[in-house]
């Protein structure tokens, strides 16, 4: 598998969460989301985060939750964009 650099994987998590803040909120507009946006703030409750993972994993082919040797719960966007990134697989 070919490492995704970090605005490809910017780029289709940005996509994904639309999508499903679309689906949770019966289609309110999606607020504007930068790299210190804290997740909690985006409006997704835990299903909606669940649902997120999962298609993030079925898009990006892995899930860096279980590749990572180190529990980590990001707090902002950023951050979760760049835990996608850093931990792919080899």
């Amino acid at each position: 598998m070919t490492k995704i650099n970090a605005v490809e994987i910017e780029k289709k998590i940005l996509q994904i969460f639309q999508d499903i803040f679309e689906q949770q909120t019966g289609g309110a507009n999606f607020p504007g989301v930068v790299d210190d946006t804290v997740l909690l703030d985006i409006g997704l409750d835990s299903l909606g985060f669940a649902i997120l993972v999962t298609n993030l994993e079925e898009e990006l082919e892995y899930d860096p939750f279980t590749l990572s040797e180190d529990a980590f719960y990001p707090q902002t966007f950023g951050e979760f964009v760049q835990f996608y990134y850093e931990n792919q697989p080899p």
